[in-house]
């Protein structure tokens, strides 16, 4: 029985290939952060008010022009295509269903024009800064065509983690080793449900930029990794912002400073995020600058926040810390790996009981109820 994300996970492992899983199961090195994302959300305990009235309870969470019936958005990830056909459609149409933010990435296996072909969900689209303005400036105006109606600015990926978890399948870079070749044929399942349709899948969006013998595979990862734009700074940022005339939020900030840097550049919020424990290892979970971020930016300025989200419980407890929204990334691909997109649809409803469930217990009728106060810090 499929009852929570621990349960996806390990259906997923058993439905993907080792090294499908590992590339999305993985973090950085010792995946020291990868643990401390997860183990972190036990340093709160909870404190409930009691005799209060919340028979009913609102979830619905408003971001800028953005109204969500619940504070999730579906994280930005990449090369998806992996773990099933068509799976950012799949997640895509999901969120739609469920009233929630959906997110792409700039390297996802669809293109954003496919995704806006299925779904009629508020969709918003995900940026990697590339060397090249004229491919930057082309996303940006194909996003606006496909209906996106903010942007996400990913910063902290520009010099991509060691993850040795995913290396440990190659037996040279995009060669894998004999023992993974053996154990994609231990899952005839996922041959049938990846491979059969479309053959190794490639990134959508980056279609027309990618020369032909980089199209599909890990060649056009390592295509891709070789096209970024190393010398990103604010400037580039202030650039993107001139050019981009929507919501603006710059995800991967880890400090105070750069939060602020990020307000006063003119960006409608930012993601606070340690990319999932996948870059730097050793770095501290976002939930630990949370507070102070939030006290810096003052209330009106857009804070949400990803790395390690697995439960409600954990949505709530960086809800009343000073976050808007948090993004999920792992826990749907998990679902979809398992199940497809029922499974994601059901794990996104489960995730938004369990919020409904702790905002009854703690007397909160709305997010927006939720406060500091209501956690014990241990």
């Amino acid at each position: 029985m499929l009852l929570n994300v621990a349960d996806l996970r390990r259906q997923a492992r058993r439905k993907l290939p080792s090294f499908a899983f590992s590339y999305v199961d993985g973090g950085a090195e010792d995946e020291t952060t990868l643990q401390h994302n997860t183990d972190v959300f036990r340093r709160w305990m909870f404190a409930p008010d009691v005799l209060k009235d919340a028979a009913s309870r609102d979830l619905s969470t408003q971001l800028g022009p953005t109204r969500l019936a619940a504070p999730l958005l579906v994280a930005p990830t990449g090369y998806n295509g992996m773990l099933r056909h068509r799976a950012d459609q799949m997640i895509a149409r999901a969120a739609a269903e469920q009233g929630i933010g959906y997110i792409q990435s700039t390297v996802s296996t669809a293109s954003m024009e496919e995704v806006a072909a299925v779904s009629n969900g508020d969709r918003w689209f995900q940026l990697y800064v590339l060397k090249d303005r004229d491919v930057t400036r082309d996303l940006l105006a194909r996003a606006r065509q496909a209906g996106c109606t903010a942007l996400v600015v990913s910063v902290d990926a520009v010099h991509f983690g060691n993850r040795e978890r995913d290396r440990r399948h190659y037996r040279r870079p995009m060669k894998l080793s004999l023992a993974s070749v053996a154990n994609i044929a231990a899952h005839p399942g996922w041959v049938l449900r990846t491979l059969v349709p479309q053959g190794m899948p490639g990134f959508g969006n980056l279609k027309p930029y990618i020369p032909a013998q980089y199209q599909r595979g890990a060649g056009g990862a390592a295509y891709f990794a070789s096209q970024m734009d190393p010398s990103l700074n604010w400037e580039t940022l202030a650039w993107i912002r001139e050019i981009w005339h929507g919501p603006l939020y710059i995800k991967g900030i880890m400090t105070v400073d750069d939060a602020l840097a990020a307000q006063q550049l003119g960006a409608e919020g930012i993601v606070l995020s340690n990319h999932g424990g996948r870059q730097l290892d050793g770095t501290h979970s976002p939930m630990l600058i949370l507070p102070a971020v939030r006290a810096a930016v003052g209330p009106d300025f857009s804070v949400l926040i990803d790395s390690g989200f697995r439960r409600g419980t954990d949505v709530v407890k960086a809800l009343a810390l000073g976050a808007d929204a948090v993004l999920l990334g792992r826990p749907l691909l998990y679902a979809v790996a398992a199940g497809g997109e029922a499974r994601v649809a059901s794990t996104i409803e489960t995730l938004k009981l369990e919020i409904d469930r702790t905002l009854a217990q703690l007397g909160c009728r709305s997010v927006n109820a939720l406060h500091a106060g209501l956690l014990h810090r241990v």
